[in-house]
């Protein structure tokens, strides 16, 4: 199947880029280009794209508030192109809030545009394949006063494409006295600052980007830092993160892989929870998990944006359990609450 895609952007020069890489890909035609959001209402009526690719500042509307009535008028893939700066990354957030499918940076100091490009047109088609869902509101907080013995359980997530709206919306229902949680997302370096500052703000629980020896505690959530470490779990009586910065893992960097491996090695009890995205980036890893006596769920299909990783776990015996999204939170605090104590032989 072709992939026929928009181009919206008002910079001329970055139209040309993006066209240029997309067009190496014979699975997809650039059927046009626009200039701002008003051009680009009238060529989605014309050409009727599968895919549009969407810049963030533009002229006389800018393309966060156009995503919103896409969203609700006309919902269909979008990937947001956005600069790789502090406003760039809290701008593609809410796009991905508002229903973006995913993003991809824009071409910087340092990075070439084949550099920066690198996964666009994967992601170009991965966004062609994706279950696109109206923008529904933002995320509030749930309040929960279950008592959970955080002391005893280790959580880790993985997730990818469609990972912003998962994540919120698990991390809204997770209390104060959640299990230690830690979590690879796949992102750019530049944005997961901001992501975990915006879960944060809608979880009970405390959630900041992991640094290299956080000691992990009950109540706090640490989220993998993007594009240039992998995110491991070490210790024994009392566990700890540790960034590797070696190559990239099942394509990534930071991958679900190397992060569900080390929990894995662990020899304690632990859930690990595999969420929307593409490829198989987590599965061997959490395949690893339940070998190792690990409690495992996956996202169902039906509520996956991408079902890339999810299902790729599941085909290997790694998925203990299926859950949709909207029960998912309820599925780890079950489990958790569950949870056995640790006792020594």
């Amino acid at each position: 199947m072709t992939v026929r895609v928009l181009i919206v952007d008002d910079s001329a020069t970055m139209r040309s880029l993006i066209a240029a890489t997309l067009r190496q890909d014979p699975e997809i035609e650039v059927l046009g280009f626009a200039n701002d959001p008003i051009e680009a209402r009238e060529a989605i009526k014309r050409l009727n794209p599968d895919v549009i690719t969407l810049d963030v500042e533009m002229p006389h509307m800018n393309g966060l508030d156009f995503l919103e009535k896409i969203m609700r008028l006309r919902p269909m893939p979008v990937v947001m192109v956005s600069t790789l700066t502090q406003a760039g990354a809290e701008a593609t957030l809410t796009a991905m809030e508002l229903g973006a499918v995913d993003c991809v940076g824009k071409p910087g100091a340092g990075h070439t545009a084949i550099e920066a490009f690198a996964d666009l047109a994967e992601k170009v088609k991965a966004a062609a394949r994706a279950r696109v869902r109206p923008f529904v509101g933002h995320v509030t907080k749930v309040e929960d006063t279950r008592s959970y013995k955080a002391e005893d359980i280790i959580v880790a997530i993985g997730s990818s494409t469609g990972g912003v709206e998962a994540l919120m919306t698990i991390l809204s229902a997770f209390p104060a006295t959640c299990p230690p949680t830690v979590i690879t997302q796949h992102m750019p370096a530049t944005f997961t600052r901001s992501f975990a500052e915006r879960l944060d703000r809608v979880s009970g629980a405390k959630v900041a980007e992991a640094w290299d020896g956080a000691r992990l505690a009950p109540g706090h959530v640490y989220l993998a830092p993007g594009g240039e470490a992998h995110l491991e779990i070490t210790g024994t009586t009392h566990l700890s993160c540790r960034l590797r910065h070696d190559a990239p893992v099942s394509g990534h960097r930071p991958s679900v892989d190397v992060l569900f491996e080390s929990v894995a090695r662990l020899n304690r009890p632990a859930l690990g929870v595999i969420l929307t995205g593409m490829g198989r980036d987590g599965a061997q890893g959490l395949l690893s998990m339940r070998q190792a006596g690990a409690r495992t769920l996956g996202q169902d299909e039906s509520s996956c944006v991408v079902y890339g990783m999810p299902r790729a776990a599941h085909e290997i015996g790694a998925v203990e359990k299926q859950s949709p999204l909207a029960r998912m939170s309820s599925a780890i605090l079950g489990i958790c609450a569950a949870a056995e104590p640790q006792r020594s032989a």
